[in-house]
């Protein structure tokens, strides 16, 4: 039996992941959006160095910014270089910020970032609306898994 291929874009290099990420939240929406970033930050990030597990997203004056990613200074840029967590601006349409803001209203509700990537020659990031999961529904999750891996060994 031969495996699923999946489908990749060759457009699309991937930076980092956040892999607890679907561990610890459940994801009931995701919007690809642009980033605004410092020259010195792209070059870092095209060596393949960021780090987006404790990073969120939040709302300030109608615009959304991701708070704690963690963007290593690039080595050659000496005194022009940026601070590795500052706050960096995302950049959506007025309507997606819009349905975004109506949704985190609901209680326990937040925007976690998935995803960085380069997709062409732009820097997107995949962030997620999310509810965070309790200890039961981790649990749970794991318990599915250990299913699924079982089943698929058994083949």
């Amino acid at each position: 039996m031969a495996k699923k291929q999946k489908k990749t874009d060759p457009n699309k290099k991937m930076i980092a992941k956040n892999r607890k990420a679907r561990f610890n939240y459940q994801i009931v929406d995701t919007y690809e959006a642009g980033i605004s970033l410092l020259g010195t930050e792209v070059k870092s990030l095209r060596l393949g160095q960021a780090n987006i597990g404790d990073a969120y997203a939040s709302f300030e004056e109608n615009q959304l910014f991701l708070h704690h990613l963690h963007i290593p200074e690039y080595p050659q840029a000496n005194q022009f270089n940026h601070e590795p967590t500052r706050i960096r601006r995302l950049l959506l349409h007025r309507s997606e910020l819009n349905k975004i803001l109506a949704k985190l209203k609901v209680t326990g509700m937040t925007l976690i970032p998935l995803q960085i990537y380069f997709y062409k020659r732009h820097v997107k990031i995949l962030i997620g609306l999310a509810k965070g999961k309790t200890k039961g529904d981790k649990r749970q999750t794991l318990r599915e898994k250990d299913a699924k891996r079982d089943i698929r060994n058994a083949e």
